[in-house]
């Protein structure tokens, strides 16, 4: 019988974010029998502690790290300098010391606001940058040193606005969806012709699995992993809208010193409240604002370029709409988290409705066998 290859074990940090959640799905579906992925929790594996990377490396003894932990937007700078930048950093001297691939997840925000961005397009460090850009920027500029002066084998995978199913902490694009769902967004906060780009979650995994099989190629190198084509802001809110049939946003659009000044008032009657000991937060997109009003859109061209090239260039933010709609309002309603959405417009079509408004009859049908999704299990009665 011919040799078996043995697994190949990796590390994944940050597994229970939208990122690495699809990463480890991806890794135990498709790459299961090739690769076995270890995905430890904070608690197992805390990145502001070097001696629990340490020791945990030394129990695994892994063939590659992959590392798409981030904290909150919102972190304090102690938090963000520690997760994001000290704990990226000694994941990045672990991988040296083992001579094993390191995969890093980066961000567009650590680049400048502008059409078509290339690889080597960064922000200037500056003290003035938010605590989550600054901390990602540092960690960039220390893994291309760390190549550069002490052979770290690594690649830099750097996203746009991620978008897709799972992600249950209601951040980024996901949020702005949120808002739209619970009429939390009276009109547009936005100019007409601004563009991001984005990037598929379910498209990061089959592209780290092959660049963990074409190191030569892809180590010691940065990619901008996003969709071929931008997005225009206001048309994606907009076709949100449409989608769930909804009366909010107006279509005017609000200029970016209102907005400020809006932002400011709401910041200012937060803590007005919280002397009442009434506890309100800012959602932490907010800090990004001025994105709103700014294109910033990434070249795809290196990646394109790549043996690699552009993954399913068909599947965008406005092709996979109408899948996280179903996804997110089955998931939002289920939370009690939406607020003042209309049912009747958009619902995936359980018997959720009956259950709300017409129990006694859905209970008749349930007793009738009349609900689909109770199952007679006929088949049981078989074996035995």
């Amino acid at each position: 019988m011919p040799k078996t290859e043995p697994k190949k074990v990796g590390v994944l940090l940050g597994g229970s974010g939208l990122i690495g959640g699809a990463i480890t799905h991806y890794f135990k579906k498709m790459a299961g029998q090739e690769i076995e992925l270890f995905s430890p929790s904070s608690k197992k594996l805390s990145l502001r502690v070097p001696n629990d990377i340490k020791q945990y490396l030394k129990k695994i003894k892994p063939d590659f790290i992959i590392n798409s932990a981030i904290t909150s937007l919102d972190s304090d700078p102690q938090l963000a300098l520690e997760t994001n930048y000290i704990g990226s950093i000694n994941l990045a001297k672990a991988a040296i010391s083992l001579n094993i691939p390191y995969i890093h997840f980066s961000t567009s925000a650590t680049m400048p606001p502008g059409l078509d961005l290339p690889e080597d397009a960064s922000l200037p460090l500056t003290p003035e940058l938010s605590n989550y850009s600054k901390s990602k920027l540092m960690a960039e500029l220390t893994l291309r040193h760390l190549w550069e002066s002490e052979g770290l084998d690594c690649t830099i995978i750097r996203l746009g606005v991620v978008y897709g199913k799972h992600d249950h902490k209601i951040q980024g694009f996901h949020r702005l969806f949120f808002s739209i769902v619970d009429q939390a967004m009276p009109v547009m906060m936005t100019k007409p012709d601004v563009l991001h780009s984005y990037t598929n979650a379910r498209k990061i995994a089959p592209f780290v699995h092959y660049i963990l099989d074409h190191r030569d190629e892809f180590s010691s190198q940065i990619y901008n992993f996003v969709d071929k084509n931008p997005v225009n802001l206001s048309e994606l809110i907009l076709t949100i809208k449409s989608y769930l049939q909804l009366s909010l946003p107006k279509e005017i659009y609000i200029p970016y010193s209102m907005a400020k000044t809006g932002k400011a008032m709401l910041n200012w009657l937060a803590r007005k409240l919280s002397i009442i000991s009434i506890e309100t937060r800012m959602p932490a997109e907010l800090m990004f604002l001025k994105n709103f009003y700014q294109t910033q859109t990434l070249s795809a061209e290196k990646l394109a370029c790549s043996s690699y090239g552009l993954p399913d260039p068909g599947k965008t933010v406005f092709t996979e709409l109408p899948a996280m709609i179903e996804y997110y309002l089955t998931r939002w309603e289920h939370l009690n988290l939406i607020s003042s959405f209309n049912e009747a417009c958009y619902h995936p079509g359980m018997p959720g409705d009956d259950f709300s408004t017409a129990p006694k009859k859905l209970l008749e049908a349930a007793h009738n066998n009349r609900v689909k999704e109770i199952e007679n299990f006929i088949e049981l009665k078989h074996l035995k």
